[in-house]
């Protein structure tokens, strides 16, 4: 439901309503011993209307489950940081059968509509006594805003690779320098190469030397088709913090979080982080030439696990600008 625009912050807000949904008396059957702690108490929240600038109503429905009645049930909503909500939590009154629902009707301040994909998370969390036992439920909802990028090519936003006769447009590191084109040539990684990795076969960056070929990692959302048991990534780091968290989105809207890392594409432990060395090259291209031809410079590889049962539709890449990629796919 969409309420008329308002710019102005939430007011003293209308009181919520608590609508009670009757159903079926719980049977007077005992209720069976519980083999696991599984929730038998659902919280779903309704669509949120993001166009904003507007106070959105939103629903947040708790139903339980459980043969036993639940009672003393509160009900708390929150949005992103900093949208306000009014109420944040619901106390409701009364107790409820097997099949019985709550619907405590809550306001958020939605801010202006942002550019770009935008992923933005609601979480409804119920407490309660009697029902499964369990006394906390959560339900999250998340709804997005505009679409990622088609791949991760149209992500690139820096230059690692350049030839050594024009060694100027490239700055992997913050200092100017980057790969060398003919020694990485030299270990097999050409535009286009197919690389094998973790189990995956991957696109090594198909375009010339001094353009574009990496994604120095913000948050990207990229999207990506397939099924399989992990999602491997391709790249190396800047620093020795170069780690962070990709989420993985799938088409049924559920979604999975791994944690990765690669070492620096130099002097750091090969094997740091966990990742697995790819190949290495000698040397580096600096601003005034190529140079530095004893040290070793590589590129890695690692992995995140995937629910193999689910079709992966799209990933949000980690928020550390250290984390430098060149490709990503997912593996059987």
């Amino acid at each position: 439901m969409r309420t008329a625009r308002l710019i102005n912050p939430l007011r003293a807000v209308v009181a919520a309503a608590v609508l009670f949904v009757p159903a079926q008396a719980a049977s007077a059957a005992p209720a069976p011993p519980a083999a696991a702690a599984e929730s038998q108490t659902e919280v779903t929240v309704s669509p949120v209307d993001l166009d904003g600038p507007v106070i959105s109503t939103v629903k947040v429905t708790v139903k339980n489950s459980a043969p036993q009645r639940l009672r003393s049930l509160k009900v708390s909503f929150a949005g992103p940081v900093g949208w306000a909500v009014q109420p944040s939590v619901q106390s409701v009154s009364g107790s409820f059968a097997t099949g019985t629902s709550a619907t405590a009707t809550f306001h958020i301040q939605v801010p202006e509509k942002r550019s770009g994909f935008v992923i933005r998370t609601f979480t409804a969390t119920a407490t309660y006594q009697g029902g499964d036992g369990l006394g906390m439920a959560t339900g999250i909802r998340t709804d997005r805003s505009g679409s990622p990028q088609a791949n991760l090519a149209a992500a690139y936003n820096g230059v690692a690779i350049t030839d050594e006769s024009a060694t100027t447009a490239g700055n992997y590191d913050g200092e100017g320098n980057s790969f060398s084109a003919q020694k990485l040539a030299a270990a097999g990684l050409t535009p286009g190469a197919k690389v094998d990795a973790l189990g995956a076969t991957l696109t090594w960056p198909d375009v010339p030397a001094g353009t574009k070929d990496n994604v120095a990692s913000a948050g990207q959302a990229v999207s990506l088709a397939g099924q399989g048991s992990k999602l491997v990534f391709l790249g190396s780091g800047v620093g020795s913090g170069a780690t962070g968290k990709a989420t993985v989105y799938y088409t049924d809207g559920t979604s999975t979080t791994g944690s990765f890392g690669f070492p620096n594409w130099s002097f750091d432990p090969v094997d740091a982080h966990g990742a697995t060395l790819v190949t290495s090259t000698d040397g580096r291209n600096r601003p005034d030439g190529y140079g530095n031809a004893t040290v070793k410079y590589s590129v890695f590889a690692h992995s995140i696990a995937l629910d193999p049962s689910r079709t992966v539709e799209f990933v949000v890449l980690p928020a550390n600008g250290n984390v430098h990629l060149f490709a990503m796919a997912i593996a059987p």
